[in-house]
């Protein structure tokens, strides 16, 4: 099974920006990403802007992110 890497909440941001995601808002350390398509479905996830991401809750990034955007796209960036 693949190791989940070390990522901060601003590498997060920028991974999730190359899939068409923006920052609209941000309360305290917590910073809103979102998506609107072309059918005008918004997509919204939030990403903490710690140095570094705890195991689970980069996990639970990875699992809301999924929702949205296949999940063989994303693992290269989240796991080794």
């Amino acid at each position: 099974m693949p190791k989940l890497r070390v990522l901060s909440g601003r590498e997060v941001i920028k991974i999730l920006s190359k899939f068409g995601f923006e920052v609209v808002s941000q309360k305290g350390s917590h910073v809103k990403l979102r998506r609107v398509l072309p059918d005008g479905t918004k997509q919204t996830l939030t990403v903490p802007l710690h140095e570094e991401l705890d195991k689970g809750t980069l996990k639970a990034i990875f699992k809301q992110a999924s929702r949205y955007i296949p999940e063989e796209e994303l693992k290269q960036y989240f796991y080794r």
